[in-house]
């Protein structure tokens, strides 16, 4: 445990602050606009902490601080010491692809346009990012019809200047040819520019050039001429076309939607240039701080842009809630632009439509990446092998059982049963129970009827087996609760009682991720990017959603039943003809005993008792006796 530092030692002012493990390396990097008073907040009573941050303070040794002159620098300081030493307990953004880039390289004596991935380099102007490659090369070829620079390779384009004579692509008037001396440099120049300013959004003026010069040659009959330009301001308005219309012509902004569980967020973030989507990028988000929406939103725009040159931070950015200290985040933006930045939640129009739509990809890109790792084999059984280690358990948990209960107020109490075999859903194996005994809202109760059952059905059927088709034939390695220490407590009580104290049992509590295990009094620490950690939580969830599932359908079923399914004598066919004949239950409350009686099909015992049901009592006498 770390030794609290004398507080006279702490300056006062804003800064950086890094705590260190017993090896010295950094696990946790924050930032303050006091330090003093930041710091005081982890050396108060352990139990007042948040739970991540219990952790974390744990596991350091030391911490040591940095001032600077204000918050801004702080921010920035922070950014850097994150990139540099990647602290464990510090959200990290990784890109849930490489998405590619059109580049157009400035730092080369013949600048060329091309794709490119992975990191930036200095003197590379950048548009994107795109989805697919195949939709930057498209896009590409088109331009090229218009603005024919290079796009081969160094080596391609010293060996053509060898040889004094240009590729196919000089021939089929997609490049100037500069390897050959074909363009004089100022002409190759403005082509670049030209490329440029219509990649930055300047439509207009590049499409108000070609006429011009399509009109001009037009009047000097060079119809070949014309009919060139007429082709190259074709392909440009297509370009144009696959461009998304967001706003208002001058606009730049990037905008910003997020979907997340407990342990990770998925990012999407739309880019805004000229009024129209230029680019997207996707993130995932790996929570292993305690975050609310508002702190997650902020650490999202320190990452994103905190080492981004001035030219991709955009003078607007569109959020779903705003970060804390939303001046505070402005001015580091601002910093980071050269020029006032805002930061906002729109409220109605195109970009509010825009922040849903962003919003909806988020949703998606999280299901695919859940999916993604839930499908992997090589996953998997890392998942159940590092399951195994995390857990101390005998063999790797193949099959895994997970137990939840749901209910409203103590009404309609149900358990669910989901079965994880190989890291994979065996939904034939899922079991519903409506617990029976139990009355009021009392869950461990619940889980040890349903965990009772479910085991002794176990005992009945383990000799007979599965060539009987007995499902219930076969125990878990793992036996999983949804809850923390008192569920647990219940499920090794049933176990021992049941003499069944070789399953495996452990708890995974919702609320901070938490794994118990019995005989220990702490939680299990599981690394919070572990599949590990991943695979518990999959079968937690899918539980909690079957019990839901199974509690929705009984209380939809209990509001749709008919008073007409208590009345004795009064089967389906008979109550299917009642309520063709009158309409409704209400229509039927309606009628008199004589009316009712007087149906020659219905029984006349039958109609006394349809009538005090529907009356909530016994018929009148004289009802009765006319």
């Amino acid at each position: 445990m770390i030794d609290r530092p004398e507080s006279g030692t702490i300056p006062t002012g804003p800064g950086a602050y890094l705590f260190k493990d017993a090896e010295g390396r950094v696990i946790y990097v924050g930032k303050a606009k006091g330090l003093r008073s930041r710091l005081s907040n982890y050396f108060g009573p352990p139990g007042s902490l948040p739970e991540r941050t219990r952790q974390m303070v744990a596991v350091a040794q030391s911490v040591e601080w940095i001032e600077v002159r204000n918050e801004v620098e702080a921010f920035f300081l922070e950014f850097n010491l994150i990139k540099r030493h990647k602290p464990r307990f510090n959200v990290r953004l990784k890109d849930d692809k490489s998405y590619p880039f059109l580049a157009v390289t400035l730092d080369e004596e013949w600048p060329r346009a091309m794709v490119m991935r992975g990191a930036k380099r200095k003197g590379v102007r950048y548009y994107g990012p795109f989805a697919h490659a195949y939709a930057i090369r498209e896009t590409l070829d088109l331009l090229l019809r218009t603005f024919p620079i290079r796009t081969c390779t160094q080596a391609k384009f010293d060996r053509h200047h060898r040889l004094g004579r240009p590729c196919l692509y000089a021939h089929i008037e997609k490049c100037a040819a500069p390897c050959v001396a074909a363009v004089e440099r100022d002409d190759y120049d403005r082509l670049v520019a030209d490329l440029l300013e219509f990649l930055d959004g300047d439509h207009a003026p590049v499409l108000d050039r070609l006429e011009k010069h399509m009109h001009g040659a037009a009047d000097e009959l060079e119809y070949e001429r014309a009919a060139r330009l007429r082709d190259q301001i074709t392909s440009v308005r297509k370009v144009i076309e696959r461009q998304q219309m967001v706003g208002a012509k001058e606009e730049d902004y990037d905008c910003i939607g997020i979907a997340e569980d407990a342990l990770e967020a998925s990012v999407q973030v739309f880019f805004v240039r000229k009024g129209r989507v230029v680019g997207r990028k996707g993130l995932v988000v790996d929570k292993v701080e305690e975050l609310a929406r508002p702190t997650l939103v902020g650490r999202i725009l320190e990452q994103l842009y905190g080492g981004a040159p001035a030219t991709d931070v955009p003078r607007e950015v569109l959020v779903p809630v705003l970060p804390e200290d939303t001046a505070l985040y402005e001015e580091f933006l601002s910093a980071a632009r050269g020029s006032r930045v805002r930061v906002r939640i729109p409220q109605r129009g195109a970009k509010r439509q825009l922040i849903g739509t962003v919003t909806h990809n988020a949703d998606e890109a999280f299901a695919r990446h859940k999916l993604k790792r839930a499908s992997d084999h090589n996953a998997r059984a890392r998942a159940l092998t590092a399951l195994q280690d995390a857990l101390g358990l005998p063999d790797a948990p193949l099959r895994i059982e997970c137990f939840d209960i749901s209910n409203l107020q103590g009404t309609e109490i149900v358990g669910s049963m989901v079965v994880m075999e190989d890291g994979l859903a065996k939904r034939s194996d899922y079991r519903r129970f409506k617990v029976r005994h139990q009355e009021g809202q009392d869950d461990f109760a619940a889980m040890e009827e349903v965990l009772t059952r479910r085991f002794r059905r176990y005992l009945d059927e383990r000799d007979e087996g599965a060539r009987k088709g007995k499902r219930f034939a076969y125990p878990p390695n793992l036996l999983l609760v949804d809850g923390g220490k008192g569920q647990l407590s219940v499920a090794v009580r049933v176990l021992e009682e049941l003499g069944l104290e070789d399953i495996c049992a452990a708890a995974l509590a919702k609320r901070f991720e938490e794994v118990y295990v019995p005989g220990e009094p702490e939680p299990v620490r599981i690394p919070r990017d572990s599949e590990a950690l991943y695979l518990l939580q999959q079968v937690r969830d899918e539980a909690h959603r079957f019990a839901i599932t199974y509690h929705r359908q009984l209380r939809q079923k209990k509001m749709t039943k008919s008073v007409l399914d208590e009345v004795p004598g009064l089967g389906p066919t008979r109550r299917s003809r009642l309520l063709k004949e009158f309409g409704s239950v209400k229509k039927l409350r309606e009628r008199n005993l004589e009316e009712l009686t007087a149906l020659p099909w219905l029984p006349d015992r039958v109609a006394h008792d349809l009538y005090e049901r529907l009356h909530g009592g016994p018929a009148t006498m004289d009802a009765r006796h006319g």
